[in-house]
């Protein structure tokens, strides 16, 4: 994500709930500011699978989730059961990582991908498409596997993170 640059035009994500599952704490923290300032409610950000779980299951009982932003590799550990939850869930979330077509994303082949470094105008409007799928199949849910998340016009990266 590139510092500096917030889309402050907007507040379009005003009462939804994002959980942000993020290893890298610079990372998070910009994730976490451009949601915020897009109006979210952010949960977390969380930096283990462990943690992102339990922090699912407490909201879960509150209100639930509009959507998640799931880094791919936290510290060497898969976040897939963390995808799998929500997938169960019925909460929409988009991959956020550096690795190419080579990282494994389980049963979520078909989940948007937004590379890193990305710019906060392209995850704030994936996550406003996720949001707006909240109670419906996610439009992403419905096509072919994407190549580099092509459902949000993203690209990939081969760049580890």
């Amino acid at each position: 994500m590139q510092a500096g640059h917030f889309p402050s035009h907007r507040a379009t994500l005003y009462g939804r709930r994002v959980l942000v599952v993020e290893d890298e704490v610079l990372i998070a923290m910009l994730i976490e500011d451009g949601l915020l300032e897009a109006g979210a409610e952010v949960v977390g950000p969380a930096s283990s699978v462990e943690e992102a779980l339990g922090l699912v299951e407490r909201v879960a009982l509150d209100g639930g989730l509009s959507a998640a932003v799931l880094d791919i590799n936290l510290d060497g550990t898969a976040v897939l059961p963390v995808a799998d939850r929500l997938a169960a869930l019925g909460v929409p979330f988009v991959f956020a990582t550096g690795y190419g077509e080579g990282r494994s994303r389980g049963a979520h082949t078909t989940a948007p991908v937004l590379a890193k470094p990305f710019d906060p105008d392209a995850l704030i409007a994936a996550v406003e498409r996720l949001a707006a799928t909240v109670g419906q199949r996610p439009a992403w849910s419905r096509l072919p596997s994407p190549v580099g998340g092509a459902a949000f016009g993203l690209e990939r990266s081969d760049r580890d993170g």
